[in-house]
């Protein structure tokens, strides 16, 4: 009898160990989703710093962990009925992690031609921002740091550069579709966010 229970609490001690990497998994691969989305953002407007990034990926993970696991659990058990419950969860918990992990980096790598182009046109803008401002608007030099830049289409922007006046800034549409890019003037001086919505003009 006693090398029966014995036998058994091994066992199960073994499952235990065997499926006790889920939270582990959970804790580096969380750390590991961040500095992807940081590093190789797969969505524009991906957080551009480690702290949300580990919090978006954190909660990602944790609904896979507790949503999606004991489902997919359930079905691991179909194929491996000798399995307890709690390992077959712990086992598709981990999977799941890796599998986002594996999504995260391979959308990162396809997107990061796109990222790069963004950062192109909008280095092209700002460098054909200054170049108006040096010519046309000499006295605005030191606002250059400040430029506020709202992308419109794929190859065309809104860029502000404040005036000493607040409220008012020098605002020009930039067209990145051409070499050099096309620069025109905005008459209307406000500055883009709430008074200017990139995608529809003014409210």
């Amino acid at each position: 009898m006693m090398e029966g229970v014995e036998r058994v609490w091994h066992r199960r001690l073994r499952w235990r160990l065997r499926g006790a990497w889920q939270w582990p998994a959970f804790t580096a691969l969380t750390l590991v989703d961040g500095i992807v989305l940081v590093v190789l953002p797969p969505y524009r407007g991906a957080p551009d710093s480690l702290f949300p990034a580990v919090l978006l990926a954190g909660f990602v993970n944790l609904v896979a962990v507790a949503v999606l696991a004991p489902a997919l659990g359930r079905a691991v058990r179909r194929r491996r009925p000798d399995l307890p419950r709690l390992i077959a969860a712990d086992y598709a918990g981990g999977w799941l992690l890796a599998a986002i992990a594996t999504l995260l980096l391979a959308a990162g790598l396809l997107h990061r031609s796109a990222v790069d182009a963004d950062r192109a046109r909008e280095q092209a803008v700002a460098l054909a921002v200054h170049d108006y401002v040096i010519r046309q608007e000499p006295g605005l030099r030191a606002s250059l740091t400040a430029i506020d830049l709202a992308r419109i289409e794929p190859d065309y922007y809104r860029a502000c550069v404040p005036r000493a006046e607040a409220g008012r800034h020098l605002c020009l549409f930039v067209s990145t579709d051409q070499r050099p890019p096309g620069v025109t003037l905005d008459p209307e001086e406000v500055p883009n966010g709430t008074s200017y919505r990139p995608y529809g003009g003014f409210d």
